[in-house]
């Protein structure tokens, strides 16, 4: 190959790949999945419509692919964490069951049955349509733990149905792995018209316990990386190289095994990494760093895997086999049905599972594609045909799999969600959790800034004895108390119980009611990311008083007017609720001389203001400045 061309070739590519990321992001933003605008803009690119990606260009780039094929291993064999699946694991085991051999069998049997109506298959002989029905069969088995995560983390899901549900979608990609090596070897046996005796299996079980004995062998070797003291850019770089390196080990025993023994002596990558990914992540100290890693360079490979599947597409081919992709996602949805229904009946759980089991399991992304890209290449005859069929199936999982999963969720009552917050209805008001002096002090000094205060009691105390203040007790922490309460017309929040008490109040509040403002004193740094999930603002008085100390000292004028510690001076979170201000340039707002503007955040970013920021009804400006002025601009904000 000349290196010249291949150079030329990798530019040309990362050009397109660039542009791939841009227009998948405008697809996001019109509710596509992000493959679904990386494989569009692949086809465009590629040799049926602007053959900006020759098919050479495509062969030469071959390596690119495997590259990508190690990461998803990688990916799919860290998510198998043994440890978080024990409570679990009687319904995983049954609905992994249920799942891959109901799928698995039913499909096999109808698609055999059906073949006259798949063009490719419909003038082959019977043992090559066995063998593309099993292909297409283990290929609907296949299921995507990145998207199955990426919709609990969204929808905060936690419960049995959610780890059910996150245990059956890693095991089954670790089994299907080992059941495509299988199928695999069988269907281009039958395809290639090679004998199937007692040898064949002996052969194919040796060549699957040498993958295995690999796999665990590179579990090992995968530790070097992070025995180092290099950058996680760095350490996902070598990485990839030994994801690389078990391929090209692979073509080399084929290689030497054919030359040698005249027969091909098959190991298997994707067994093989997934097998090494599982043995880091449960069997040494670097588990989270090597997830942190992966998470570091996925991004990039599934830009470059995906626009690559993509190029190798034909549109004429696509469309001609959507509407067969068509029947067979109602037939592995049909399947996956059926063994959702056989999992919950013989794990024995609870029956309101039993008919929306399935649902979890229907999107498909990186293994599925990964294992159709494999076929292709193995078989050039009609694998095009059959990569593209499972293509259009993918992308039908990835727009109808996700909202499906949500409702499941949200049907079993295991999703957390923030309430929607409440509408401003004029009047700043606070609510304080906890009965002792800071509490009141800081009632206090909200009611100076014309503050509605109340403080709730959860203990045994007296409030009657504060003056001027109105005192609530509770006797338990629970939602129907809250409701009592009326925090829907609250704006803000303070918690000063304890971390446990502080959680659970958090909690309830930001799933049922939704307060716009939750502050937070903590008493514990380990509970701060539980606090910080919830969106809470979090007050940490252990370091609270170091480090407004350390900014008084490097800059005492920026701290006292950030502190509002002039004269008259305060600061205030104004909301844009007028809508002649609307469009406004910052710099065309008439604004009081002692006033000025220190943020403005927008759905909950805070952008770097400038001059020519325009705001937006809804932005939340804050300003520092006396009392008086910023009354003046709340009025005109508001109104």
């Amino acid at each position: 190959m000349d290196l010249k061309l291949l150079i030329t070739f990798m530019v040309g590519f990362l050009i397109v790949a660039i542009a791939a990321n841009e227009i998948a992001k405008v697809f996001q933003k019109i509710k596509f999945p992000l493959i679904t605008g990386l494989i569009i803009t692949g086809i465009i690119a590629g040799s049926s419509v602007l053959n900006f990606i020759s098919p050479k260009a495509l062969t030469e780039l071959g390596f690119l692919n495997e590259i990508a094929l190690a990461v998803i291993a990688f990916s799919a064999g860290s998510e198998l964490y043994l440890k978080e699946l024990r409570s679990r694991i009687n319904s995983i085991k049954w609905m992994t069951i249920g799942q891959l051999i109901i799928t698995f069998f039913m499909s096999t049997v109808v698609i055999y049955f059906i073949a006259h109506k798949i063009p490719f298959m419909a003038s082959m002989p019977p043992s090559h349509k066995i063998a593309v029905s099993v292909l297409f069969a283990v290929i609907f088995v296949a299921r995507s733990p990145s998207s199955a995560i990426a919709v609990i983390n969204e929808m905060r899901a936690n419960g049995p149905f959610t780890k059910t549900v996150m245990g059956v979608t890693v095991v089954k990609d670790v089994l299907v792995i080992i059941l495509f090596a299988i199928c695999l070897s069988i269907a281009k046996a039958l395809i290639n018209d090679e004998a199937t005796d007692i040898w064949f299996f002996v052969i194919l079980f040796l060549e699957l316990a040498v993958s295995g004995g690999l796999g665990i062998v590179l579990g090992r070797f995968l530790r070097f990386p992070f025995l180092t003291k290099f950058d996680i850019k760095l350490k996902g770089f070598l990485i990839l190289l030994i994801g690389y390196s078990v391929y090209v080990f692979s073509h080399y025993v084929k290689l030497k095994s054919l030359e040698l023994l005249h027969y091909e002596f098959a190991l298997e990558p994707l067994l093989i990494c997934i097998i090494g990914s599982f043995v880091l992540t449960n069997f040494s100290k670097h588990r989270i760093e090597f997830s942190k890693t992966l998470k570091e360079i996925s991004p990039v490979i599934y830009i470059i895997f995906f626009t690559l599947t993509g190029a190798s597409l034909s549109v004429q081919i696509l469309m001609s086999v959507f509407g067969i992709a068509l029947v067979l996602f109602f037939l592995r949805l049909v399947t996956m049905f059926f063994g959702g229904i056989f999992g919950v009946y013989a794990a024995k759980d609870f029956k309101k599972y039993r008919f929306i089991a399935w649902m979890p399991y229907l999107t498909q992304a990186g293994v599925a594609l990964g294992l159709a890209t494999i076929i292709a290449k193995e078989f050039p005859v009609w694998g095009s045909q059959f990569e593209a069929i499972i293509i259009a199936i993918i992308v039908l999982n990835q727009l109808i799999g996700p909202p499906l999963f949500k409702w499941s969720l949200n049907y079993v009552k295991e999703s957390h969600l923030r309430a929607r917050t409440p509408k401003f209805e004029g009047t700043q008001d606070a609510i304080i959790f906890g009965l002792e002096n800071q509490s009141i002090a800081l009632a206090k000094q909200l009611q100076k800034n014309k503050w509605e205060v109340r403080i709730v009691n959860t203990e045994e105390k007296n409030g009657n004895e504060v003056v001027g203040m109105e005192i609530v007790d509770i006797k338990t922490i629970s939602l129907t108390a809250l409701k009592k309460l009326k925090l829907e017309k609250i704006e803000a929040v303070v918690l000063m119980l304890d971390d446990e008490d502080n959680y659970k109040l958090a909690q309830l509040i930001y799933e049922n009611i939704g307060t716009k403002d939750i502050i937070v004193r903590l008493n514990k740094r380990e509970n701060f990311d539980k606090f910080h999930n919830l969106g809470a603002l979090i007050i940490e008085p252990a370091t609270a008083m170091v480090s407004l100390l350390d900014h008084f000292v490097r800059s005492p004028s920026a701290t006292s007017l950030l502190l509002g510690m002039g004269d008259d001076q305060d600061t205030m979170d104004i909301e844009i609720r007028n809508k002649d201000i609307h469009g406004i340039r910052l710099r065309d707002l008439r604004l009081h001389p002692d006033i000025l503007v220190l943020s403005v955040k927008r759905k909950g970013q805070h952008l770097v203001s400038h001059g020519y920021t325009r705001l937006r009804l809804g932005d939340i400006i804050t300003m520092v400045g006396s009392a008086k002025s910023l009354d003046e601009i709340k009025f005109k904000f508001d109104t």
